[in-house]
């Protein structure tokens, strides 16, 4: 039987991306992979239908029936129905299998609703896109005064102190990002393109002419592909510092190599001079 409303749904392999994945990003969904034939689905599936009418959407409750969706239980490892997963921002959060007494399930679901921090990261986010810097930058401190650690906080702060000028400060609040964080992946890229936007102000056809003066000096070199590629010449920068790295691969404990891993984040995986470039600096490294 159908049990769709404003605040459960019954989902399928076809709609599973976008009526659990994607709505996690704004709402907590809990998804529970029932069947008709399954007895102690009968009795839990009563009682989170009537916690999400409670809870009026404050989180989204997704039904998966598992005979009609087969791919979606296969691909989240369902061996035992029911199971219930917790999902934010795509990531599964919390999760149990059997059925459960109801104060068991309102601390499950407590545990997947926005906390404080998360409400200023969001009213944060919102005021830097409109325009309103230092509203935005108090409101994600004040986060962080919450939870010294949340993501969204902390990329937030650091994309707004970097763009006044605070690089490092940008980049030490990155480094602050747990790294099993759902964030974790988009605080590398940031921090991958603050450290190579570093070098924007320097001249690279000084840096050239100095490197052409003195081939053996790595620290021109070096300096000559971080400011290419801060530039946005790439293919250039990558040229470059795959040389500093053939030269003289230990020079700065490795800065040159840093520098092309950091380029490599930028460009993203599938892009051809990553490609290619990983591929010389392999050779750089293990000729």
């Amino acid at each position: 039987m159908k049990t769709e409303g404003p605040y459960i749904l019954d989902v399928g392999d076809a709609d599973f991306e976008a009526q659990v994945l994607v709505r996690s990003e704004s709402v907590p969904v809990v998804v529970d992979f029932w069947a008709e034939w399954c007895g102690p689905c009968r009795a839990l599936s009563p009682a989170l239908e009537s916690l999400a009418q409670q809870y009026a959407g404050a989180f989204v409750l997704a039904k998966v029936d598992v005979d009609a969706a087969p791919q979606t239980a296969a691909a989240h490892g369902v061996r035992s129905i029911p199971t219930v997963l917790g999902i934010r921002d795509r990531t599964i959060r919390a999760e149990f299998v059997g059925a459960q007494p109801e104060p068991a399930l309102r601390q499950f679901i407590e545990s997947l609703l926005p906390t404080e921090a998360d409400g200023l990261a969001v009213e944060a986010a919102q005021l830097a896109a409109a325009g309103d810097a230092a509203a935005a930058e108090e409101r994600f401190r004040a986060a962080l005064a919450k939870e010294a650690r949340h993501g969204r906080a902390l990329i937030g702060l650091a994309r707004l102190r970097a763009a006044a000028g605070d690089v490092d400060e940008g980049l030490d609040l990155l480094a602050h990002v747990l790294p099993h964080e759902t964030v974790a992946d988009e605080a590398e890229r940031l921090a991958a393109e603050l450290r190579v936007a570093r070098e924007g102000d320097a001249d690279p056809e000084a840096l050239r002419a100095q490197v052409e003066a003195a081939p053996e000096d790595p620290a021109a070199r070096l300096s000559l592909g971080r400011a290419l590629a801060a530039s946005g010449r790439h293919a250039e920068a990558l040229e470059a510092l795959v040389e500093a790295v053939r030269r003289d691969p230990d020079y700065e404990d490795g800065a040159a190599r840093r520098a092309m891993l950091d380029l490599f984040e930028v460009l993203g995986g599938e892009h051809e001079l990553t490609q290619r470039f990983r591929s010389e600096l392999a050779r750089a490294l293990f000729r």
